[in-house]
């Protein structure tokens, strides 16, 4: 990805933050929620990866995700 390109989109980032009750939203608010999500989603791939191999799989399944999310 190009600096300052995002896998997340911003305004859904948006969306999420103002359905939570936000009545407006500051660019670098949603910036920051970006890279915090963005942050916390690459910690679990890479421990749902774990998961995986440890199981011998290299497919990462719901499984997976769902205990990378408890620890």
């Amino acid at each position: 990805m190009a600096k300052g390109e995002t896998a997340i989109p911003k305004a859904p980032a948006a969306r999420i933050l103002l359905s939570g009750g936000a009545k407006r939203v500051s660019a670098s608010a949603v910036d920051a929620f970006v890279r915090v999500l963005e942050e916390r989603a690459f910690h679990i791939s890479e421990r749902a990866l774990q998961l995986a191999k440890h199981s011998g799989r290299v497919t990462i399944q719901r499984e997976d995700i769902e205990m990378a999310v408890r620890r």
